[in-house]
């Protein structure tokens, strides 16, 4: 399950009580931490010469990188509705435990945040990917 971050959360409260635009990002880009990134976007990002945010759409519309609202006993929710693969690992072992989505590839706004149900820890070479549906942001 994922988290608001302080920024999404401060432009929905702007949006729906003060009546300001709610930017909407072009794409949404996967990131991983090695710690938790926090509503606050503070965690430790991976860091490998061969890391890259991925784009959850797959250079489709925004809307293609993700199912459509359900209800759920946990809330409603939506998943991601493709495989997300980072590529091979190069410098050394990384262990990914937590998960960032941003509205850029570098820099940016972090919007949702969430833990690994397992930390991911990858060896030289090594290839995270993750199913369909393996990514969850429920709303309560």
């Amino acid at each position: 399950m994922a988290a608001f971050s302080d920024h999404l959360e401060e432009g929905i409260l702007n949006h729906t009580l003060r009546g300001q635009a709610l930017s909407t990002p072009a794409t949404i880009y996967m990131a991983l931490f090695t710690t938790d990134p926090t509503d606050a976007a503070s965690g430790n990002e991976v860091t490998d010469s061969a890391y890259v945010r991925q784009d959850m759409a797959k250079g489709e519309t925004i809307s293609s990188g993700w199912t459509s609202p359900s209800t759920s006993g946990d809330g409603t929710e939506v998943s991601n509705a493709k495989v997300i693969q980072f590529p091979p690992v190069a410098d050394g072992t990384v262990t990914a435990s937590h998960y960032g989505l941003y509205d850029a590839q570098t820099g940016g706004n972090l919007l949702y945040h969430g833990a690994f149900t397992v930390a991911k820890t990858l060896e030289i070479n090594d290839v995270l990917s993750i199913d369909i549906g393996g990514v969850k942001v429920i709303v309560r």
